[in-house]
């Protein structure tokens, strides 16, 4: 089949998987990122290295024509930051992968929420493409299991190589989970962007409840406030330990190690930084 495909370097594996399948593109859709943070060089050049045309500006009823006029027969949204037109007019299927299990955790970035709420399982979904965002029939999922150690880069890692294996199902099985793709239901669950405060560190809750914001952030890095400096922390370690010094006190430091005092323990910051990570281009650290 021919399809056109919107996506990132995060779910390339998605471009890949419909194309070792035999299907045949006609255009990559991204959006202009930073490369610091979010990446679009790999998909850019697979694209590139396909011979296909990319666009970065925001896809319109003109592009769709476009790829109608190509004989494009599906448009898979593997990643985009813009909202879709109306497609229906001018091709016949449109689906999205949503890294989420629908119709639980719909919005724009689940990942830190499913770790600072402990979900012990997981997916990713791909259903139908709808106005309304993460809405539509759902034609497949792919599900996994979670453990407590599980952090924002595992789950991106983990959702990333099971969207392979999903877009492989849906590629070699596409009109048959097309015509009998099942409605969400009613019961399904909107999980916004986390306000500023989410992404802050709370010194004066346990050592686990601290731990697990880490984990939630990880790279994208959560914020902390100490000796009145804001800091952006991308790893820290910590222990249970009966104390009586007052919770966000800095014990102990040594080079860039700073030991924190909180409600049962101590929390150790071993990596972290005075300039936010989404702020640097090109220092390296």
């Amino acid at each position: 089949m021919r399809f056109a495909i919107a996506a990132a370097d995060r779910y390339i594996s998605i471009f890949e998987a419909f194309v070792d399948a035999g299907w045949h593109p006609v255009k990559l859709f991204t959006v202009p990122l930073d490369n610091v943070v979010n990446h679009n060089q790999a998909v850019i050049q697979y694209a590139t290295d396909l011979g296909i045309d990319v666009q970065l500006s925001r896809m319109n009823t003109q592009d769709l024509q476009d790829l109608h006029d190509r004989d494009c027969e599906v448009l898979i949204i593997a990643s985009y930051n813009w909202r879709i037109p109306e497609w229906r007019a001018y091709l016949q299927h449109a689906i999205n992968f949503h890294p989420s299990p629908l119709p639980l955790g719909r919005g724009p970035y689940p990942f830190h929420q499913v770790i600072l709420e402990g979900h012990r399982n997981w997916g990713i979904s791909c259903h139908k493409l709808e106005h309304e965002f993460d809405s539509g029939d759902i034609l497949a999922q792919k599900h996994f299991a979670l453990t407590q150690s599980d952090c924002h880069e595992s789950l991106s890692l983990r959702t990333q190589m099971a969207a392979r294996e999903l877009a492989t199902q849906v590629a070699f099985n596409f009109q048959a989970l097309w015509d009998r793709a099942t409605p969400q239901g009613e019961d399904g669950s909107y999980w916004k962007k986390l306000a500023d405060e989410e992404w802050l560190l709370k010194f004066d809750q346990p050592v686990e409840a601290v731990l697990r914001r880490v984990r939630a952030f990880g790279q994208m890095e959560c914020i902390a406030h100490l000796n009145n400096t804001l800091m952006f922390v991308r790893r820290a370690v910590g222990w249970t330990e009966t104390h009586f010094h007052s919770c966000g006190t800095i014990v102990y430091s040594n080079q860039r190690n700073i030991v924190v005092a909180v409600t049962d323990g101590y929390i150790g910051i071993v990596e972290w930084s005075l300039v936010a990570r989404n702020q640097v281009v090109q220092l390296g650290r």
